[in-house]
């Protein structure tokens, strides 16, 4: 046979062999994940609820999902192991505070190209007139559906002009 009828089958092959290598590595590295679970260990199950491992034994972890709440599941069921930092904001709200690890950035770029000195002067000179950057008001300008055919203003149509409720009595029997 030649070589050129076996390539598409060789290549078929190879691309089996690629994507059951990625898979085993995969399956791999969540056994070893849930093998080294420890109590107090914050996870997430592989249905979406958080909680903290209590107890784990061979093949099942119990859970602790709330005050008295307490769940038993499987090992496979642990989708992720979470750090402390992660399941705190998740759960709790508790946000770690970025600011303390890094440089404070400026709101603005006007600080950046700004020397000390003209900053100052800026912030000590009040603003001459406030910018509008509000939309006009629609009753300033007419709007062309306010023309009429003939080209007269139409009437200002009052609010009493709805139909006035009755109280079931009407004048036709």
């Amino acid at each position: 046979m030649n070589i050129v009828t076996l390539l598409p089958f060789i290549v078929l092959i190879g691309a089996m062999v690629l994507m059951t290598r990625s898979a085993k590595k995969k399956q791999q590295q969540a056994t070893n994940m849930r093998e080294q679970l420890q109590p107090g260990s914050g996870v997430r199950t592989i249905g979406g609820m958080y909680a903290t491992v209590k107890e784990v034994n061979e093949e099942t972890i119990l859970l602790d999902a709330g005050p008295g709440v307490e769940l038993l599941f499987a090992k496979n069921a642990i989708g992720a192991v979470l750090t402390d930092d992660e399941y705190n904001r998740i759960v709790h709200g508790i946000e770690h505070d970025l600011k303390s690890d890094a440089d404070v950035v400026p709101d603005d770029a006007s600080s950046l190209t700004e020397t000390d000195e003209s900053s100052d002067d800026a912030a000590a000179a009040p603003a001459d007139k406030a910018v509008d950057l509000g939309k006009k008001d629609t009753a300033e300008e007419p709007s062309d559906a306010a023309v009429t055919a003939e080209g007269a203003e139409p009437t200002d149509a009052k609010p009493d002009d709805e139909p006035k409720k009755t109280d079931g009595e009407s004048g036709a029997k």
